[in-house]
């Protein structure tokens, strides 16, 4: 049986289940055990490193680097808990066998060797990007942990064979909770388990949102195509993302920007007050906010009006990614830094309503799903430049462009531009290497 890795084509599937009150207790159990471990990992490795960089400074300030000085009493407990805490994280086992309560029955195995594994996988990360470094993990609403599908003697891996695996389409069975009722399959997926097309299902990540609704993600992997690459239209368009509306293309249509932070944002203002207040009421009678009813009652509906705007934007944005990969062999965008972008404090807010950074995502991995092709180019100029005879604005002489310059006309060749519409040409001009070189008025 092949390994997850050396399958061709890989697969995201992401259900709403519907747990019993047991199974909630013991997902919370797991959530708590795979945190614990993780949080374990980190502390240990912090430990070591100060241990180690307190005795390589004192090293150095003695003046003999090269001797071995004498320890105090506290100094050989630091040493001690060292040399411990290495031994805890050398083998995955050994926090098992310290810690009891991690070998409870319900509570998975796998669970916990994901969590090292996370936390390794953190690490090589940070090595490689220079920043992320590992960090607890704090008690949340929300809980989460990962568990994987085991093939065990089987010649070919299905959807219901493994440890993880489909009941039929409307049940799951998974290690340790056993068997879960799911919301629905997409047909390509029911199409696979009735059919019994050979499928291997990876990792499964069962996770509680903030407003108590259960999801189970799966990973899938198979060397036959999930799905089939669209139909080619012979198109071409270039995509300018705004703030006045969402994107302009390079054919002139204008998408509307739906604003739905800013238009549910008087209906958040006002429950999360609510929250504040039952907060404030429960910390002066020295109640805890666990055991708050009305405190835990306004939180979750709260989590529900933070879940419905981010459901709306999502299913938005898979909307028109959808619709721009499908009917398009091209599509051109701006390579936007979001991070940098959401320095401007004055618009922040209109920048993490629109999602752009999820919307490109979306439009990367639906091109490479379907067989069409997506690419990002440099913005520098796209905006400033006039596409028909290349002036670019704020050279030669000419007063730069501001964000309140929505229409402007170009003072070379006199053509009147909408801005947006004139920076999405030239998105799609740039990523196809044909931009005109400016025409500059000769002296009379």
């Amino acid at each position: 049986m092949k390994r997850m890795s050396s399958l061709e084509y890989h697969f995201g599937v992401k259900v709403r289940f519907y747990p019993s009150n047991n199974q909630k207790k013991m997902i919370k159990q797991n959530y708590d055990a795979q945190r614990f471990v993780y949080n374990q990992y980190v502390g240990a490795g912090r430990l070591i490193y100060h241990v180690k960089k307190a005795n390589r400074i004192k090293q150095l300030s003695s003046g003999l680097p090269f001797v071995m000085q004498g320890m105090s009493e506290y100094e050989n407990q630091q040493a001690v808990r060292m040399i411990d805490t290495q031994d805890l994280i050398s083998k995955p086992k050994n926090i098992r066998d310290k810690y009891d309560f991690l070998r409870v029955e319900d509570i998975d195995s796998l669970a916990i060797a994901n969590a090292i594994q996370n936390y390794h996988k953190a690490w090589r990360n940070y090595h490689k990007i220079g920043y992320g470094i590992p960090t607890f993990h704090k008690k949340r609403s929300s809980w989460s942990y990962q568990t994987n599908c085991q093939y065990i003697k089987q010649d070919e891996a299905y959807l219901d064979n493994g440890t993880v695996r489909f009941i039929d389409a409307k049940h799951v069975k998974l290690p340790k909770l056993g068997i879960v009722r799911i919301a629905g399959l997409r047909k390509l997926i029911k199409k696979r388990l009735l059919d019994r097309i050979p499928t291997r299902i990876g990792t499964a990540s069962i996770k509680k949102a903030a407003d108590d609704q259960f999801y189970l993600s799966l990973q899938l992997g198979s060397d036959i195509a999930f799905v089939k690459d669209y139909a080619k239209t012979q198109k071409q368009i270039g995509i300018d993302l705004n703030l006045d509306n969402f994107l302009t293309d390079s054919n002139g249509a204008i998408v509307a920007n739906p604003r739905f932070y800013r238009r549910a944002k008087k209906k958040l203002a006002h429950a999360q007050r609510i929250l504040s207040r039952r907060e404030r009421r429960a910390k002066k009678e020295g109640r805890s906010l666990c055991e708050s009813k009305n405190y835990q009652k306004q939180r979750l509906a709260v989590a529900k009006l933070h879940d419905r705007i981010r459901r709306q934007r999502q299913d938005f944005l898979h909307v028109l990614s959808t619709a721009l990969i499908k009917n398009h062999d091209l599509v051109v965008a701006e390579e936007l830094r979001s991070k940098n972008l959401l320095k401007n404090h004055a618009l922040a807010q209109s920048i993490s309503d629109a999602g752009w950074r999820s919307f490109l995502t979306m439009l990367e991995y639906k091109a490479d799903l379907h067989g069409k092709k997506f690419v990002t180019i440099d913005p520098k100029f796209t905006t400033q430049r006039c596409h028909n005879c290349g002036n670019i604005m704020g050279q030669n002489g000419y007063k730069k462009l501001t964000l309140k310059d929505r229409k402007w006309t170009c003072p070379v060749c006199g053509i009147y531009h909408i801005r947006d519409w004139n920076a999405s040409i030239n998105i799609l001009e740039k990523s196809k290497g044909i931009w005109k070189n400016p025409k500059i008025k000769k002296a009379i």
